[in-house]
């Protein structure tokens, strides 16, 4: 018997039982629409989580100042190790695993002033690869450059917050502000971050000049931090051995001593931002399977009723030398009709929906943020609409199956003798 026979038969069964069919596919296609938006809010959560936290910077290391926990070169344990400005460009120019690297100096508690306005705010002295390193992006004006360092201009990029604070929105480029009673130009004004990894002051209250510009604030030879990247992710625990085995040459200490020079790479968080994140998506996917699974049972008794009311129908069909094949097949393909429609409808009110919902607050309410940056973000993915396609047919099988079976091994006699 052809499959088009057995598809026709199967659509006349399902008309026939038209309101129990209905009822069936609207169970499955809500399991489809919940599972789709959770898995879409799953998507969205750990992108805002992982986007929070390279907002610090994109694979970011920062070196700073230790103390020696071994001997080396005759010299005492114990001994103070300061970075020193000459060895950025030392490490800049002798370890090509290094692609971008800045030093930086901070002053926290500057009071900047413009026009009766007045914040404290901190200031980072850096160079210009910095904004590279640190996931800086400017949405008015520019970023520190060269000239800028070598001639010392007074120049200044102000975090979103500072420029909110000391403009209230109005145009802040090429304007004068006053740093601790020191004229400086604002020059750029930076996008702003929402960070949940950080060290010192987030980026949006703090102020950036030149590295050199900072000698009227205090002295530039000892930087707090040397920031920098890697040239590959795969490259970084070579490149932060070889910066190491480059300070300790420098600074006579053993390559070995880690406290000498304290060296963190912030991607050693990211197994943590990882895990959150997978946690959530695994619950959120149980729930959404869990949802899933309670129109697989409505399809199984609406297919077990039909076993029911079909016996000696089922019957009649073995007795005249239809096989179990056949029955099978023919009880397979109803309920594949109806997961296929409660798939099509499913999804497709999962894609009206999470367009609907678009975003949701997340990290913006408790950083007081209200600009929309921590929101996450519920977007449809080609891998959700797979995930989800192939936990309905996983359960529409399982559903199916056992009614399938009961039909198929039917006595033909006592299936006649039904009533």
């Amino acid at each position: 018997m052809s499959w088009s026979f057995i598809f026709s038969e199967s659509l006349a069964a399902l008309r026939f039982h038209g309101q129990r069919t209905l009822f069936t596919i609207i169970s499955l296609a809500w399991g489809v629409t919940c599972f789709v938006i959770l898995i879409s809010y799953g998507n969205g959560f750990e992108r805002a989580l992982v986007k929070a936290f390279t907002a610090v910077g994109q694979d970011l290391i920062i070196s700073f100042s230790g103390q020696t926990s071994e001997q080396a070169g005759g010299l005492r344990t114990g001994r103070r190790v300061r970075l020193e400005i000459t060895d950025a460009a030392i490490i800049k120019q002798s370890v090509p695993l290094v692609e971008n690297l800045s030093p930086e100096i901070m002053q926290n508690g500057v009071k900047a002033r413009f026009r009766g306005r007045e914040k404290e705010v901190s200031i980072r002295a850096v160079w210009p690869e910095y904004d590279i390193v640190r996931n800086i992006k400017i949405v008015d004006g520019r970023w520190i450059n060269e000239d800028d360092r070598q001639r010392q201009n007074r120049v200044v990029i102000l975090g979103a917050k500072v420029a909110q604070e000391l403009f209230g929105g109005a145009p802040a480029v090429d304007e004068d502000i006053v740093l601790n009673g020191i004229h400086f130009t604002v020059i750029g004004v930076m996008d702003n971050k929402l960070q949940i990894a950080n060290y010192n002051r987030s980026d949006n209250q703090c102020v950036f000049i030149p590295y050199d510009s900072f000698n009227v604030f205090g002295d530039t030879k000892y930087p707090w931090f040397l920031v920098w990247k890697p040239a590959t992710p795969d490259s970084r625990d070579r490149a932060i051995r070889m910066v190491r085995a480059k300070l300790a040459e420098i600074h006579r200490f053993s390559p070995t001593d880690e406290k000498a020079i304290e060296i963190l790479a912030f991607a050693k968080f990211m197994n943590i931002i990882t895990g959150m994140s997978l946690a959530v998506k695994l619950l959120l996917g149980f729930v959404g399977a869990l949802t899933l699974a309670i129109g697989g049972v409505g399809l199984a008794n609406i297919m077990l009723a039909s076993v029911i009311d079909r016996t000696r129908e089922i019957g009649m069909i073995k007795a005249l030398g239809g096989v179990r094949k056949l029955i099978l097949r023919q009880f397979l393909v109803e309920a594949s009709l109806i997961v296929a429609a409660g798939g099509a409808i499913g999804i497709t009110l999962g894609i009206i929906g999470t367009q609907i919902i678009g975003s949701m607050p997340f990290l913006g309410p408790a950083f007081r943020d209200n600009t929309g940056v921590g929101d996450i973000y519920l977007t449809i993915s080609p891998a959700s609409i797979l995930i989800s396609t192939g936990v309905l047919f996983f359960v529409g099988l399982i559903a199916g199956l056992v009614p399938a079976l009961k039909a198929a091994r039917l006595d033909p006699i006592e299936a006649l003798r039904y009533e």
